[in-house]
């Protein structure tokens, strides 16, 4: 018999932890490492396995069948579609209101607090990184806010699009842009915070983006996912995503 048997008065092995699928926006990458860091114990035994993207991607893939538990989308209106087609388990839940932000790098001469969006317009601008509108809600907000502002015309020749907003934020970032359109959830996290500079977009100049989530129907997790979905929504959840510059819906107990 093998040696540390529970027959033998050995120590059995522990249970393997649960892996937790999870579908993320992109706008998620920090904070949703945050709260999971901070929320560790009450997290005991699962193991996270997220993969953050564009909200209209994961959607038509969830919609094809791929295998998640949890999806955190940052627009509402994705789970809600979900839903109504019966692949939810138990209703959609709101977690967060997002916002947008423009970053240019530390070494940028742009005056952002005076100029805001219009120094997209400055001649030294030549590339402007946003997410592609067409999948992902924070392109639609950074092409709404361009327009509501009137510079859109101006600035569209100079858009580089990133499959997702985390990977606009990159483009900037790493100098492939001067200048980015992102959620202000990026811009705030510290490796952004420590190589540029951020002004926040006026609230009144693109639409409000609602952002929302679903556990599956047929999640190999779902007790997991509700214990994240929880967690997300909880005091603690809650402190972080507003440490990320995320706006909150009023508390209410998870569905």
């Amino acid at each position: 018999m093998a040696f540390g048997s529970p027959l033998l008065g050995g120590i059995p092995p522990a249970p393997p932890d649960r892996e937790l699928r999870v579908a993320a926006a992109a706008d998620l990458k920090f904070a949703l490492d945050a709260v999971f860091a901070a929320t560790a114990a009450t997290m005991h035994g699962i193991r996270p396995a997220i993969t953050y993207g564009s909200s209209g991607s994961f959607y038509a893939q969830i919609e094809n069948g791929a295998p998640f538990d949890l999806f955190l989308s940052a627009d509402a209106e994705y789970p809600r579609r979900l839903a109504a087609k019966g692949l939810a388990d138990g209703e959609l839940f709101l977690y967060a209101f997002g916002r947008i932000a423009l970053w240019v790098p530390a070494s940028s001469k742009l005056d952002l607090r005076a100029l805001g969006l219009r120094a997209l317009l400055d001649p030294s601008v030549r590339k402007v990184a946003i997410a592609n509108p067409r999948h992902a809600p924070y392109g639609r907000a950074a092409e709404a806010a361009m327009t509501s502002l009137g510079i859109y015309d101006g600035v569209k020749r100079k858009l580089v699009l990133g499959e997702n907003v985390a990977q606009a934020a990159q483009f900037v970032q790493s100098g492939a842009a001067n200048a980015g359109v992102i959620a202000l959830s990026l811009a705030l996290a510290p490796q952004m915070r420590a190589s540029g500079r951020y002004v926040e977009i006026p609230l009144g100049s693109y639409p409000r983006m609602e952002q929302g989530g679903i556990v599956l129907r047929g999640a190999r997790e779902p007790d997991a996912a509700r214990a994240l979905r929880d967690t997300l929504l909880g005091p603690r959840g809650r402190d972080v995503l507003k440490e990320y510059g995320f706006f909150l819906p009023a508390a209410a107990p998870a569905p």
